[in-house]
């Protein structure tokens, strides 16, 4: 009697572990069926931020690893997520969010939003658990960027993010990606703090943060863009100048890109950087171009036309290229390449809303997910660019 309790203990296990593994690859499929099927943009828009608030309240855990066997032993052993991971997926939803209300009056959303930031910070405006890691940047930036609500009551939370930064400086003055990584320079990074540091020094007065975010681009541009082509890799050994890792890496593009972008973007018309930015922001808006595919998307190896289109690196290159159309010596080819890519992204959408087929998170320099899926930080993108100040011309 024993045994047969223990063997059907063991088979229930067994059935279990199964179908952890088998479930999503199921409805993965199942949610793919009739992908593609928007036509209007007005639907679009809505049924991607209706996704996308609906994430911002419990973000779908984005994996680590690319296992999809056996992934109940990655569950138990911690490995199947982690909170940096998450602090860009839950800041992409906000910025895109944010936008959203701006042009809405969606009572709805903007309770969500508040329910959101109650989860995140205290009675005193500080983060509850407060973060290790500069990734948490980029959605102290987001939180900035809601114009509906105190924003100097966070002021706490901001002071902390730009504490954390300082405390990643390195030797030679650039912010390192983790303090333990302190030889090396990513291109995330630029992401992750750039426009932070700009929107946090304008409005506080704290002209070195500015100072800092340029210093990141431009020592970035020196030593880790491919000559000629003008695309970063995804780091670079600070000692030796060495580029690491993939040279055209999508989503590095598009660090790269919302970095330099947004950065831009918040500094007044008469800074002494905006024309410094505005260069860079013309000379990678030429090279990215050169790379987007006949059917309007980036692949996740951008120079190379065999590898597979990646959703999350479309809609940051595709919000880039909306902003940059801003400026007239580029606007035209910059407002066909941000069409194109919307284009593009209605096609990948599945049925219920959610934006699918973007790469999953990298393991290490020069190590690459090859699994596929919906990310939160693409459906972020696309709300963003969508609902961006002056898409009703364009797109």
């Amino acid at each position: 009697m024993i045994f047969q309790i223990l063997g059907l203990l063991i088979l229930g296990i067994v059935g279990i572990v199964i179908l952890i593994d088998v479930i999503p690859i199921f409805m993965d499929w199942l949610s793919r069926i009739h992908i593609g099927r928007f036509q209007e943009k007005q639907i679009w828009n809505k049924s991607i931020t209706n996704v996308g608030i609906k994430w911002l309240q419990s973000t779908p855990k984005i994996k680590v690893t690319d296992q999809t066997r056996l992934v109940a032993i990655d569950m138990l052993q911690g490995n199947y997520t982690k909170n940096a991971i998450q602090y860009w997926q839950e800041a992409s939803l906000l910025l895109g969010l944010a936008g959203y209300v701006k042009n809405s009056p969606d009572k709805e959303i903007k309770q969500g939003i508040i329910r959101f930031l109650d989860s995140k910070f205290n009675k005193q405006g500080d983060w509850i658990n407060k973060p290790k890691h500069v990734d948490a940047a980029i959605l102290a930036y987001a939180v900035m960027k809601l114009d509906f609500v105190d924003i100097d009551r966070y002021k706490a939370a901001l002071d902390s993010a730009w504490e954390l930064i300082r405390e990643h400086i390195g030797e030679e003055g650039s912010v390192t990606y983790r303090k333990f990584m302190k030889d090396y320079r990513y291109v995330d990074t630029i992401g992750f703090i750039c426009p932070f540091l700009v929107a946090y020094g304008i409005r506080y007065g704290h002209e070195e943060c500015i100072e800092l975010a340029v210093k990141q681009i431009r020592t970035y541009e020196e030593h880790g863009m491919l000559e000629g082509y003008y695309i970063p890799s995804h780091a670079y050994q600070i000692n030796s100048k060495v580029p690491l890792g993939l040279f055209g890496w999508g989503r590095g593009l598009g660090w790269f890109a919302i970095g330099l972008i947004d950065a831009w973007n918040e500094l007044p018309q008469e800074h002494v950087y905006k024309g410094v930015l505005e260069t860079s922001v013309k000379r990678f808006a030429k090279a990215a171009i050169q790379f987007q595919q006949e059917q309007g998307n980036w692949n996740w190896t951008v120079t190379r036309g065999e590898s597979r289109p990646d959703s999350s690196t479309t809609a940051t290159l595709g919000w880039f290229m909306l902003n940059a159309s801003q400026i007239t010596e580029i606007s035209e080819e910059c407002l066909v390449s941000a069409k194109k890519a919307t284009n593009y992204l209605m096609k990948v959408t599945r049925r219920n809303g959610a934006v699918d087929f973007s790469q999953g998170d990298t393991k290490d320099i020069g190590v690459y997910s090859m699994l596929f899926n919906i990310l939160p930080f693409t459906q972020g993108f696309c709300i963003r660019m969508m609902n961006s100040h002056f898409s009703s011309k364009v797109i």
